[in-house]
């Protein structure tokens, strides 16, 4: 049965208030975002109060790093600040990876989710050149560093870096994810409505790729307007199709609305539809 979560909640200011939500709700976990300043490597670190208050309410975390993580950024300073974010992001997943055994699933890798970062561009007169594509070597030496440190952090925990599609993939990110998904310590997270909301071009690649499927972010969302982060039932997308996606590659599903209106909506339509 599918393991369903909750996001860390702008409307909720602390981490009590999103487990005491996530518990009333009977969600399974909370993903921990690193865009909050609550929930930045110092707060992370304090594994003792995690796990402690995970524990009065029998639920664990995954975590989603800082949405600006650029480890191939062509200032080594600046790559090097990123790289050591995510390994100690991945010494934390590794002291509260026990949580996902006591109450969740111990079949399911605890992930740590990632965008990519599009890097800069230039404009010219006719079109943006994305340096990335343009110094393509340079890009893909630190993604294979990238990827040769990541494994050697995570050593043989069960812990894994799921890539998630945002606005669409450049043709650049497509050869790294390829590279990235080499190793056992790479997957994917399909992140639903994200890609309705953009013409479900990510998808292509995505299906071709489905093997690596171990995270879902689950929302509505609509193609005109572009729309995600809408609760269940509130979109165009065919929601119990991506559900049975996701089951049948045992992951783990975050109910990724924006507002504890539209979560709570969406566990409704899931009971209607679905067992927790």
């Amino acid at each position: 049965m599918i393991q369903f979560g909750m996001p860390t909640l702008i409307e909720n200011k602390t981490l009590e208030d999103n487990i005491a939500l996530c518990s009333r709700l009977g969600l399974k976990f909370i993903e921990l975002n690193m865009n909050y300043p609550e929930y930045q490597l110092d707060k992370l670190e304090q594994t003792d109060v995690l796990i402690k208050m995970a524990q009065r309410s029998e639920i664990y975390y995954t975590i989603h790093l800082d949405e600006n993580l650029n480890i191939a950024d062509f200032n080594q300073l600046v790559s090097d600040a990123y790289l050591e974010t995510v390994r100690r992001t991945i010494l934390v997943a590794k002291k509260i990876l026990f949580l996902r055994d006591q109450y969740g699933d111990s079949n399911q890798p605890l992930t740590l989710n990632m965008h990519m970062n599009h890097g800069i561009y230039i404009t010219l007169p006719d079109r943006k050149v994305q340096m990335y594509e343009r110094d393509f070597d340079t890009y893909i030496k630190s993604i294979t560093a990238f990827r040769e440190n990541c494994e050697e952090w995570i050593g043989d925990s069960d812990v894994m870096i799921a890539i998630e599609n945002t606005d669409g993939f450049r043709s650049y990110e497509k050869k790294a994810i390829d590279h990235l998904l080499e190793s056992p310590r790479f997957g994917l997270t399909w992140d639903i409505g994200h890609s309705k909301a953009i013409g479900e071009k990510d998808v292509p690649f995505i299906m071709d790729r489905q093997e690596h499927l171990i995270h879902f972010h689950i929302h509505d969302g609509s193609e005109k307007p572009p729309k995600n982060h809408l609760a269940l039932g509130d979109g165009e997308i065919n929601l119990l199709e991506r559900l049975k996606l996701a089951e049948s590659r045992n992951a783990r599903c975050v109910l990724e609305t924006k507002t504890i209106e539209a979560l709570k909506k969406s566990v409704t339509w899931l009971a209607d539809h679905k067992e927790l």
